[in-house]
């Protein structure tokens, strides 16, 4: 199958910070980015950052600030992924406030089974509970007991132990405590090594999830099912069954709501596709080297464009070329009399897009192809090359190219102190923000926020009309938001309130120290 990129050898997922590099701070226009990136050439050898070099040092500059406001960590996130499945059962081997997300991620989960038309259930998530005599004598009979008792209440199909910045600093040997209570209890124990310390991002925890999935769940002897398509996503709704049926495809959602036989089955599939490749280049990258399962190699299905080379793609894929230009032709004459009026509704409409970095590209090739203007994006993090590194998956890239610059690009990790800054350099009348906590702040700034919960929301050629009457809709609470942001206290002094450059302190690090200086002498806050 050609050379290997993603090793399933190993029990650990090597970080996007090494194997990508990854970075969660930059300012710039997206063009600047795509030329810095040099996604070309740092897919021909990834993990280096320069073609023909090997050094792992060679990396994409990134600014560094010296105050971090909020974050999330891998362990939240396998948390989210391994902890979201129907028939397993995933044990923290942490502190309890590890399991803290618990309660918002199990509201999440049950709102995706729902959405997938699935049976409503509560996740199975335990916690061993580590307390301080177990810093210091060590858990690992703690975590052997809540194996065997997860088993016997449960009977799941398989179990993950996911490790904590706690049990990583005391060397809790999860892979040999996992190998030697597999046979004990007769179903699948998979360590996920996800420590919050060991990616700056959490996005690699995402990897971390579909690495443990990859190595012992997914078939090693799959018996190909022709109509069946991989789409790795969240737990957004079941729009993709809908847009793939013409061409008599099933869909197989991983990893979140899924069922253990629906990740087995994952190498049996015809092909592999994503809502987005951040989310999903590892596990689409690596069933195609080791199963044999192509990926999607075009755009993401974001927009008219974006969503004709999606589905002509996957009409190459399973030999159905002349039926997927005629269903293209069909959603054409159908959506059309519709996008003509949205865009006529929404002419002189600015938006600003705050999300994860490939899901923003694919955003504002929608926003742009609504005719609306995008002067300015966030995304949470930046991989200059993604797992797999297929031409078409150079998303931004394929935005600049084809809908024009972003000339105020910022990668950073939802910071909040930032928002006054980047809102001050653009014009805009709405934001779309993929993580909620922050779309309240944006509001108290007067500007409308729509949180996009359901991240499928725009996918497809009905996703361009959601998107733009949601947009119209949001549009017309503008007055609230104006009223709200006279009447709001920001916790924030004037001096920061007065900035116009949002990475001031990553630029001027020396700031912060003179300020805090500066406040002593005056007795306090000013």
């Amino acid at each position: 199958m050609g050379k290997r990129t993603i090793n399933l050898d190993m029990t650990e997922c090597e970080n996007r910070e090494m194997r990508l590099g990854t970075i969660i701070a930059w300012d710039g226009s997206a063009s600047e980015l795509v030329e810095q990136s040099n996604y070309d050439s740092r897919s021909q050898r990834k993990g280096s950052g320069c073609p023909g070099n090997g050094s792992k040092a060679c990396r994409l500059c990134e600014l560094n600030s010296p105050m971090n406001q909020q974050t999330m960590c891998t362990n939240a996130i396998v948390e989210c992924q391994a902890g979201n499945l129907t028939d397993c059962i995933l044990i923290q081997h942490s502190p309890i406030g590890c399991s803290a997300d618990n309660a918002h991620f199990n509201l999440a989960f049950k709102k995706g089974l729902k959405k997938r038309h699935k049976p409503v259930q509560n996740l199975q998530i335990y916690n061993t509970n580590l307390l301080e005599k177990d810093m210091v004598f060590g858990a690992s009979d703690k975590l052997r007991a809540t194996i065997r008792e997860v088993v016997k209440r449960h009977n799941p199909k398989a179990v993950f132990v996911s490790m904590a910045c706690a049990t990583a600093i005391i060397g809790e040997d999860i892979d040999s405590i996992c190998d030697e209570m597999e046979p004990e209890v007769g179903v699948p124990v998979i360590p996920l090594h996800c420590e919050g310390f060991r990616s700056k991002h959490w996005s690699t925890g995402f990897d971390i999830a579909q690495h443990g999935v990859l190595r012992q769940i997914v078939k090693r002897d799959p018996v190909k099912q022709p109509d069946l398509i991989n789409i790795i996503a969240l737990w957004g709704t079941d729009y993709f069954t809908d847009i793939l049926k013409p061409l008599g495809l099933r869909v197989n959602y991983m990893i979140d709501t899924a069922s253990y036989d629906e990740l087995a089955q994952a190498s049996e599939a015809v092909a592999t596709a994503t809502f987005c490749h951040t989310l999903g280049s590892y596990m689409a990258t690596a069933l195609e080297e080791h199963f044999g399962v192509p990926q999607i190699d075009a755009p993401q299905p974001y927009g008219v464009a974006g969503t004709d080379a999606w589905l002509r793609a996957i009409g190459r894929i399973v030999g159905k070329e002349e039926e997927t230009e005629a269903y293209i032709q069909r959603e054409h004459e159908r959506i059309f009399p519709k996008l003509e009026e949205l865009r006529e509704k929404l002419k002189g409409v600015n938006g600003f897009v705050m999300t994860g970095s490939s899901y923003a590209h694919s955003l504002i090739s929608v926003l742009r192809e609504l005719g609306i203007g995008v002067e300015g994006s966030v995304v949470f993090h930046h991989d200059p090359v993604y797992d797999g590194g297929h031409e078409n998956s150079n998303t931004l890239k394929t935005v600049v190219e084809s809908y024009g610059d972003v000339k105020h690009f910022t990668v950073s990790k939802t910071q909040p102190y930032q928002l006054n800054a980047l809102f001050k350099r653009v014009k805009t009348d709405f934001v779309i923000i993929r993580h909620q906590g922050l779309a309240p702040e944006a509001a108290k700034l007067g500007i409308p926020s729509l949180a996009m919960g359901d991240e499928h929301y725009p996918v497809g050629y009905d996703g361009i009309i959601r998107t733009g009457e949601t947009i119209l809709d949001i549009l017309s609470r503008k007055k609230f938001n104006q009223v709200l942001s006279r009447h709001k206290r920001s916790p924030y002094n004037e001096w920061w309130l007065a900035q116009d450059d949002p990475f001031l302190l990553a630029h001027n690090p020396e700031i912060l120290n003179e300020r805090v200086n500066l406040n002593k002498k005056k007795g306090g806050r000013k």
